[in-house]
């Protein structure tokens, strides 16, 4: 499987702003982004003029690596969302918040949607009963989404389940019981990733 396994901290650099894709590090003085907050490379000082087209790739970049998505499933993503009824920039956002990775994060048993993706890798959960080990897998409503057993006794869940996370509305979760439930479908309020999916559009749309 294709991933990205260069530095997190230079893609936030890259699109100006924390993406915070490590998790509880970000919230520290040894962010990357803290530190220099500009763009990598030589260059990464001076200021450009953006032209429209610019604008409307940062935003999409923005958007994949926050998920940490590469470009082809990105496109398939936006491709199924323009076959959703519904305006296409949200149901795109909707669908990449249905992926596993994202509900295990948002679910708090990870500090980062990379952390989460690792977790459900190494086949640490149960998506209704069923063990599922792609962090790809698409969730549905009603969907419970539980750790295994014989990871419950671990440290790293233990510590999450300490510290419960506040949950999105369209999740609810059961600490005791470590496990998480899809109430319904994500609505765009409830989404609160710092990206225009307009923009998304409007560069797939050319």
């Amino acid at each position: 499987m294709a991933r990205y396994t260069g530095a997190s901290c230079r893609l936030c650099r890259r699109e100006g702003l924390k993406l915070f894709l490590k998790g509880d590090r970000c919230f520290t003085d040894k962010c990357a982004f803290a530190r220099r907050g500009y763009a990598p490379g030589q260059h990464g000082k001076n200021r450009k003029k953006v032209s429209n087209y610019g604008l409307q790739l940062r935003e999409k970049q923005k958007a994949r690596r926050i998920y940490g998505i590469l470009e082809r499933q990105f496109r398939k993503y936006y491709e199924k969302a323009e076959t959703v009824r519904g305006i296409t920039g949200e149901n795109l956002l909707r669908l990449l918040e249905m992926r596993l990775d994202n509900v295990v994060y948002r679910l708090g048993y990870g500090n980062s949607r990379s952390e989460a993706r690792q977790l459900v890798n190494h086949g640490h959960f149960l998506v209704n009963g069923k063990k599922v080990n792609i962090a790809s897998y698409n969730v549905s409503v009603d969907d419970v989404v539980t750790v295994c057993d014989k990871s419950k006794s671990s440290e790293k869940f233990k510590t999450f389940a300490e510290n419960p996370k506040t949950l999105p509305a369209w999740l609810s979760g059961n600490t005791e019981n470590f496990e998480g439930k899809v109430v319904r479908e994500p609505a765009r309020e409830d989404i609160d990733v710092p990206v225009n999916e307009t923009l998304i559009v409007e560069l797939y749309s050319k």
